[in-house]
């Protein structure tokens, strides 16, 4: 009807029809030599389709007459309303293909070769229902069951009725007397206008049934006003789209969710160039999780970005596998990389490695460079990707020196500590040879001053003073310690405390949570996992680790040892906001002290560091738990103990997060106390010749304190030569220092030692006996020689540097202090 499809037919077909004129007759009783051939094949192949459906209804109107109340009559009533709807779609489809067809004939045949599909069919005209798009952008509007068309002239635009959104608000101001609906499609919006209420009301209830039977895939025509068939469309679409209009994304592919008009949701972005971006969106810009993979212009390679995205550009945290072997693994913003991050090249010919600050994309700040092909690592502060200002380089050999740089450059004088003790304060080169003044400080105290030169062939030439007056080692020099006042702990790693200031400061929203805290990802396997477990249903075990699950149980746990436990679980675990940024702060302590790294000169650096993150820690807990009393309205409880922030975290943090840091830190002890415990081992090593008694005179131990009851003989055996056997609950008990990380368990440790000593001491003399330090001390030492501790100054100082501060000046350091001096006799 439409497309003239049977006038072509009997055109292409006239002498085969001609020949069955006489079937015609049997079909259509009024048929004559001067009927319309197509009008007869018309009749012919609707008429008994429609007469089937009538004699259907008689039948079915009858029996239901026939029939008696019951479930046989009801379905016979049911049929009877669908063979009615049927009559009436097939009567209106008729119609629909007649106002079609006259729309083809009445436009010009310019638009109608190009608008003109057989199965279109057109719904509405302004013609008609006059109504008038915005802005005088359009002749005539027509409404077709897939497309809304917008005629200027010989011109037209259409829209995709699936991606077309109907707003009866119109939300501008119109003339006055016009009513508007707002017309929203993924590249324009537009208003259509009408004179009076009644029209703008036809339309829009006509382009939402159209718009709502397009996404179905299917037609029917609801009566006016029902609610049933009839209604609205969804907001939320799944559609592909391509964009054609300037912009963003010019060109590029679009599948996915859809929500009034934009990007909303799931969906996959993809240009000719080979860039494609698969994730999340909202209101049109990429928001939240995605994957975005570019192309690299010289090479057939992809740059690929796992990242979190905010209004349309990187943000927060993301990993990114570079074409060129390198990955980076840190945060981002505005679409470069900012703040803390981790740059690792892979590649055979310069493996490299930077953890550290960055701004604007580029390396600035303070920041760990680790040289692979060299064996060096740069400690220091860079500005535009270059080392500038302040470093210290630990070379693998042993070697570590502190300069200034300008531009990768280094420049002035500087100090470096050489591997036999030694060392230099002066003006040096890259390749560590010495040039200009300087000062050489010899392990043995010797002391040349003077000016350097070093002349190919002839080596190294002085001219200068050699002082040898001081021969004796001097710990200032061996032991100097770089770092501390060119890098202040408080400047280290601002780029970590920074996020997650910025995530309490949001309000602790759970969909920013991996954004800011995603540290403890550090594959993208691991990536995509964390980001299924924040936007999936989770498990009741997981339940405890959502944000506001987490403010309230903050709120539960301020006991003291409530708070301990809670603290000890919320470290532990890999989703709770502590326990992320105590994985960030251990990467970058190891990126410093592990490996390369572990150098003697760097202990105090590596020691005040795992102070200040214990403060830290605590004060971002004391920042979370605020949040979750202000969201309760309630105040923060007062502290009964009286104890200042730092004693906080002094006694409740850092027991708890010295295991993560102790491997790397308790290196760096034995490094520095290498040549007093290599003394002391000589010294266990002589005293353990000693039987127990030789060794308890050697110690001037009192003999009525000697515990000979313990000295068990077997035949043939000497008392005198039994060895291994007194105070051995004691040794026993010493030895277990070791199998604990926490100064605070240690101590405790010392005060059983202490306890089984005098234990053993009353059962000796049978009665209550508490030791003089007199008596203590020469009794210590030989519980010491025997338990054989390796590393014992590393341990002592350990404990004496981490200790609570609370134990200060109480039986736990004075015990301490007698332990140190038991140590101290061993050596000698």
């Amino acid at each position: 009807v439409v497309v003239h499809g049977f006038e072509h037919a009997t055109k292409s077909k006239s002498e085969a029809w001609k020949h069955h004129k006489t079937v015609l007759k049997q079909f259509l009783t009024d048929f004559t030599s001067e009927t319309s051939m197509s009008l007869a094949l018309y009749t012919v192949l609707h008429k008994p389709i429609r007469d089937h459906i009538k004699q259907s209804i008689l039948l079915l109107t009858k029996l239901n007459e026939a029939l008696k109340e019951g479930s046989e009559k009801d379905v016979v009533t049911s049929a009877i309303k669908e063979y009615v709807k049927l009559e009436s779609f097939i009567s209106q489809v008729l119609d629909e293909a007649s106002i079609t067809k006259s729309l083809w004939k009445s436009l010009g045949y310019k638009l109608t070769d190009m608008l003109c599909v057989p199965e279109r069919r057109l719904l509405e005209d302004s013609k008609k229902i006059p109504i008038s798009a915005s802005t005088n952008r359009s002749d005539r509007i027509l409404l077709f069951d897939d497309v809304l068309v917008l005629i200027q002239g010989n011109s037209f635009q259409s829209f995709d009725l699936k991606l077309v959104w109907v707003d009866e608000n119109c939300r501008e101001k119109l003339a006055p007397g016009l009513y508007g609906i707002r017309i929203v499609t993924p590249e324009e919006t537009f208003f259509l206008s009408a004179k009076d209420l009644q029209m703008k009301a036809v339309w829009q209830w006509k382009l939402n049934q159209a718009v709502r039977q397009a996404l179905n895939g299917k037609r029917d025509f609801p009566l006016w006003g029902k609610t049933d068939e009839g209604t609205e469309p969804p907001s939320c679409r799944f559609f592909t789209y391509v964009f054609r209009l300037e912009g963003k994304f010019k060109s590029a592919s679009y599948e996915g969710e859809w929500y009034w008009g934009k990007p909303h949701g799931k969906g996959t972005l993809k240009w000719c160039d080979g860039r494609n971006h698969v994730g999340d969106f909202k209101e049109g810009l990429e928001h939240g999780f995605g994957i975005c993979l570019v192309p690299r212009q010289s090479e057939d390679q992809y740059d690929c970005y796992k990242c979190h995205w905010y209004e349309g550009k990187m943000r927060g945290y993301g990993i990114c596998e570079y074409g060129n072997d390198m990955v980076y693994k840190g945060y981002f913003k505005d679409n470069m990389r900012q703040g803390f991050g981790i740059l690792e090249n892979f590649s055979a010919e310069h493996p490299f490695k930077y953890t550290g600050q960055w701004e604007n994309d580029k390396k600035n700040g303070y920041g760990v460079w680790e040289d692979k092909d060299r064996g060096e690592r740069y400690i220091g502060t860079w500005l535009d990707d270059h080392k500038h200002g302040q470093g210290i380089v630990v070379t693998q050999s042993g070697v570590c020196y502190q300069r200034t740089f300008h531009a990768d450059k280094m420049v002035g004088s500087g100090i470096l500590l050489l591997e036999d003790d030694s060392v230099y304060e002066g003006n040096f080169t890259e390749d560590l040879t010495f040039v200009g003044k300087g000062k050489l400080s010899f392990a043995n105290g010797f002391i040349l001053e003077g000016t350097f030169t070093n002349k190919s062939g002839q080596g190294l030439q002085t001219n200068g003073i050699l002082n040898t007056s001081n021969e004796q080692l001097d710990d200032r020099i061996t032991k100097a310690q770089l770092g501390l006042k060119e890098f202040p702990v408080e400047k280290r790693w601002k780029g970590i405390y920074d996020q997650f200031l910025e995530f309490i400061h949001s309000g602790c929203k759970e969909e920013t949570e991996e954004s800011f805290m995603g540290f403890h990802i550090q594959t993208s396997k691991e990536l995509r996992k964390s980001q299924e477990y924040l936007f999936c249903q989770r498990g009741t075990e997981d339940v405890s680790w959502k944000i506001e699950d987490i403010l309230e149980e903050l709120v539960q746990h301020q006991g003291v040892e409530s708070l301990q436990s809670y603290l000890e679980k919320a470290l532990k675990s890999s989703l709770h906001p502590l326990g992320k940024l105590l994985k960030a702060l251990m990467i970058a302590f190891q990126a410093t002290y592990s490996g390369i790294g572990a150098n003697r000169h760097l202990l105090t650096m590596a020691q005040e560091e795992v102070k200040y993150y214990a403060k830290k820690i605590w004060e971002f807990y004391q920042g979370l738990l605020q949040l979750a009393l202000d969201q309760k309205g309630q105040l923060p409880a007062k502290c009964v103990d009286g104890e200042t922030s730092d004693q906080k975290a002094w006694s409740v943090v850092l027991p708890l997060i010295l295991p993560c840091f102790y491997p790397e830190l308790f290196m760096l002890y034995m490094l520095y106390h290498e040549r007093e415990d290599d003394l002391y081992c000589q010294g266990i090593v002589d005293l353990s010749l000693f039987p127990d008694i030789k060794l308890l005179e050697f110690l001037d131990v009192q003999k009525h304190l000697w515990p000979l009851k313990d000295l068990t003989l077997t035949t043939n055996q000497r008392r005198s030569l039994i060895k291994d056997k007194c105070f051995l609950s004691s040794t026993e008990c010493l030895q277990k220092l070791i199998t604990t990380v926490d100064p605070r368990e240690k101590l405790e440790i010392l005060q059983k030692t202490y306890e089984e000593i005098e234990s053993t001491v009353s059962r000796v003399v049978e009665k209550d006996y508490k030791l003089p330090m007199d008596d203590l001390l020469p009794l210590l030492m030989y519980v010491v020689s025997r338990a054989k501790i390796q590393h014992l100054g590393a341990e002592i100082h350990l404990i004496r540097d981490l200790m609570d501060p609370a134990n200060q000046g109480g039986l736990y350091d004075f015990l301490l202090t007698a332990l140190e001096s038991c140590y101290e006799h061993i050596q000698r």
